[in-house]
């Protein structure tokens, strides 16, 4: 299946600025031709400040051809159904386990309000459904010609069942989205993200072997930007991702209950990260990758591993 519409070779980071502070989630803006894309827009929350970041480079929602998600979470995709409001030419490429909730957000934001019952508003904003039309559903193996290049369409499951990622071979650029974990730009901390419902280690190993057998020169990372030597990158992330499933799996076993787990968990991951960073940078590695997320993912997957056992 090929879809025509967008792209290449300039890619431009566009910082969301979410709740007001820098590199946490980015959006890749992409041209080619007159043609322009949009990788992961981010939520609702943050569409002021994509407006912003388009006028500085002269260009308005209006000129946006496309919008290329990787997964469907709120804080990558949840702008999407706005944007196509203001532009109802937009086509939003999204995986097939993702597209029914891009029409009808309503699971999705029911499940969100379930682990942030008081902040949903306010992290994330308003999300719009993406009318039927403007859909284009991905299963990976597909070639986007955008403009003068092309996009490898790759099924990256593991973070999420509704993940791909983009490879631009031209440009050596793989815009990963949350399969390879946070790492912000300019630091070589990397840290899993594995918020519920669907973390899975196993399948996650099939995504890791998918980016480095393309050999790309650099990452694309929504939390925050470029990442060189993706071989370091994923064989460091892929190290951490495991030994913090053990640190989750040591804290259900002797913890009392999952709050005490929890917290057992994240004073032990965020003691790890306190070691890697300095002080004024742990705290936001922490808020943009969510450490409390990560745990309720980690155990989901973990009692779920332990019931196919038994």
């Amino acid at each position: 299946m090929r879809y025509t519409a967008v792209l290449m070779p300039a890619i431009t980071t566009l910082d969301n600025l979410w709740i007001g502070r820098p590199r946490s989630i980015a959006a890749a803006l992409l041209e080619s031709e007159g043609h322009r894309a949009i990788v992961d827009p981010g939520p609702g929350s943050t569409l002021e400040t994509l407006r912003q970041q388009l006028r500085e480079r002269h260009l308005a929602v209006s000129d946006l051809d496309a919008l290329l998600l990787t997964h469907i979470h709120l804080d990558h995709a949840g702008a999407s159904g706005a944007l196509v409001r203001e532009n109802p030419r937009l086509a939003v490429y999204v995986h097939k386990n993702g597209a029914p909730h891009m029409a009808d957000p309503s699971k999705l934001l029911a499940s969100a309000l379930r682990l942030w019952p008081n902040e949903l508003q306010r992290l994330f904003g308003e999300m719009l459904p993406v009318p039927a039309e403007n859909l284009r559903v991905l299963e990976g193996g597909e070639t986007l010609t955008l403009g003068s290049g092309k996009l490898e369409v790759v099924y990256t499951p593991g973070h999420a069942s509704h993940h791909v990622s983009y490879f631009d071979h031209d440009e050596g650029v793989a815009f990963v989205g949350d399969t390879t974990g946070v790492r912000i730009e300019g630091h070589s901390y990397v840290m899993p993200a594995t918020p519920p419902p669907d973390i899975d280690l196993e399948i996650w190993e099939s995504s890791f072997t998918a980016i480095l057998e393309r050999k790309p020169a650099r990452l694309f990372l929504t939390h925050f930007g470029f990442s060189g030597n993706p071989a370091e990158h994923v064989l460091l992330f892929r190290e951490r991702l495991h030994q913090w499933a053990e640190i989750a799996a040591n804290s259900m076993r002797s913890a009392s209950d999952e709050s005490a787990a929890m917290a057992s968990f994240m004073a032990a991951t965020r003691a790890e990260i306190a070691e890697h960073l300095p002080a004024e940078e742990v705290e936001h590695y922490v808020f943009s990758a969510g450490l409390h997320l990560s745990f309720l993912g980690l155990a989901r997957y973990l009692r779920k591993r332990a019931q196919v056992a038994s």
